[in-house]
């Protein structure tokens, strides 16, 4: 099988491709990692048969304090416009709305912490990446929420309160608001700064950890499918959504 390049975004060394990175390149994917915030330059997309862009703790709007954001989003926008399959996880979900003409802003309920049901809405049946995973839980750790979607786009997943988790937002193009990349030992340096924020709402780090921990087998089982689904969208093995 020939080997697929997939461009990944990073934004920040405590938010690494970690699983959906390591199921890709088990796949057959060859990962080719930029990183603007220490410096990298984007590349063009030409050479890419796709495009992942990774969490991060700013905001989908702070361009001015995140040089690198408003071209990333314009790499996203150029993706869109090539057809050239993307997933925008957590940050990246958040990026490809906006940059698309969507809203982004933080959750008025505040910080999304922990597993959380994936709520499948009925434009998730026939969908060319998320179709037939079924009854999964997420990890969610996120302050800001997509509210607004653009033009064309179509909600795939809500929580229980009605906040989106995943959407289409093109037809090669995905944003997934939970983080099926993660582990407990990266979850922990975020538990770690946002220790204050979490004793203060009576957030039990630890107890969420555990369960999140204990949740490990369950939460590969549910998301590698994913990424072996996305790589296939990018080997044009897949059809595009309707």
């Amino acid at each position: 099988m020939s080997v697929t390049r997939i461009l990944v975004v990073e934004h920040e060394a405590q938010c690494p491709p970690a699983h959906v990175g390591t199921w890709l390149s088990e796949a057959g994917a060859e990962l080719d990692v930029c990183r603007p915030w220490a410096g990298d330059e984007l590349p063009a997309l030409a050479s890419y048969a796709g495009l992942v862009v990774l969490g991060g703790s700013m905001g989908a709007d702070d361009d001015a304090l995140h040089h690198w954001l408003a071209p990333v989003k314009q790499l996203m926008r150029d993706a869109v416009e090539q057809d050239l399959p993307t997933l925008g996880i957590c940050l990246g979900h958040q990026l490809l709305a906006v940059a698309l003409g969507g809203t982004s802003v933080p959750n008025p309920r505040g910080q999304q912490v922990g597993l959380y049901d994936v709520g499948w809405l009925g434009a998730a049946t026939d969908d060319a990446l998320v179709a037939g995973l079924g009854p999964v839980r997420g990890v969610q750790w996120n302050s800001d929420v997509v509210v607004d979607l653009p033009a064309g786009a179509v909600a795939l997943a809500e929580t229980a309160e009605g906040e989106l988790q995943v959407a289409r937002f093109a037809p090669r193009a995905w944003g997934i608001q939970l983080h099926p990349e993660v582990d407990v030992p990266i979850l922990s340096s975020w538990a770690a700064g946002d220790r204050d924020d979490h004793l203060e709402r009576g957030i039990d780090q630890e107890a969420v950890l555990a369960e999140i921990g204990r949740a490990h087998e369950e939460l590969a089982q549910a998301w590698q499918p994913l990424a072996v689904r996305f790589l296939a969208l990018c080997r044009g093995e897949v059809p595009d959504a309707d």
